[in-house]
């Protein structure tokens, strides 16, 4: 039940002001979260290409309050495009973004993260690579899947992500794997009420199966975002069955989080892309990580004594 309390934590000031206080909070959330600036960012992504990885990249910050920090946001991603551009990864370093940065919460919100969206998503084509619409809480979804589907029709590798632990998803899947679009599934990070969203691990972890045996045999690119092991080996065979080849889907992990998994799913010849975040505003980031799976307080520990 650390879960709940966890959340409840990332939506406190009180809490932020005490965690963020801490002296030993710098040093933990250094491991996961590896730069405030693209400056710090840019040679974390030479670094994990040159070991195989590819990359996914997170901007962190969602307290948007008014237009102009949804432009802001919007501006920090395209001058994340820009440092890229010399760097010639195409597809091996995208982009994950959070509508919520961009205005969608605001009057008029659902127009404006697509008109600040829409930039990023056109700077990311530009240079050969893509941008993965994040998923929050169930009650923006609805514009999310329409703002994938309106990014679509101009970029169709624009992917999105779903949530196994919601009713609704396995429906989203099927119409997904039949539209061919590029999903990650992960088991869900945000505190949903039971009327929308399954309680119980087991039950989550069932739905994820089936949600990638979807997936697995649509028309699409499944992302596999798990630190699981039982769900990764899971996801190779549902994989074979469907007779797909290793660069037909791939595996998803956070940055700092087993990372000698990274290394060993890559050299096994599977693409393997690392969840990195960066930026100032690092607590909300942070605090769902520990809340999606508070067993990733022991990876967190572990960590901090291994330094490996």
């Amino acid at each position: 039940m650390l879960g709940p309390v966890i959340l409840a934590a990332s939506r406190s000031d009180r809490m932020r002001r005490l965690i963020s206080a801490a002296p030993v909070t710098k040093q933990v959330v250094d491991r996961f979260i590896p730069g405030e600036d693209v400056d710090d960012i840019v040679p974390v992504v030479r670094s994990l290409t040159e070991q195989g990885l590819e990359l996914t990249m997170d901007v962190v910050g969602e307290d948007i309050t008014n237009p102009a920090q949804a432009a802001a946001a919007r501006d920090a991603y395209l001058e994340l495009v820009d440092r890229l551009k010399p760097l010639e990864l195409g597809t091996r370093a995208e982009m994950s973004v959070k509508l919520s940065m961009f205005g969608q919460a605001l009057e008029g919100g659902h127009e404006l993260a697509l008109s600040n969206v829409r930039p990023v998503v056109e700077a990311a084509a530009e240079i050969g690579t893509t941008v993965t619409l994040d998923a929050e809480d169930h009650t923006t979804l609805d514009s999310m899947f329409a703002i994938h589907e309106e990014l679509r029709k101009d970029f169709p590798q624009t992917g999105c992500v779903i949530q196994a632990y919601l009713f609704r998803t396995e429906a989203d899947a099927r119409r997904l794997a039949e539209s061919g679009s590029r999903v990650r599934l992960v088991k869900g990070a945000y505190k949903e009420p039971a009327s929308v969203a399954y309680q119980d691990k087991h039950e989550i972890d069932r739905a994820y199966v089936r949600i990638l045996r979807t997936l697995m045999q649509g028309e699409g690119y499944p992302m596999i975002g798990s630190h699981d092991p039982r769900l990764i080996a899971i996801g190779q065979e549902l994989a074979h069955q469907a007779g797909r080849k290793p660069d037909a889907y791939e595996f998803q992990m956070l940055y700092g989080i087993r990372t000698e998994e990274h290394l060993r799913l890559a050299a096994e010849g599977h693409r393997m892309r690392v969840y990195t975040a960066y930026g100032t505003d690092w607590y909300g980031y942070f605090m769902r990580r520990l809340a999606e799976k508070p067993a990733n307080l022991r990876f967190f520990a572990r960590s901090m004594l291994t330094k490996g």
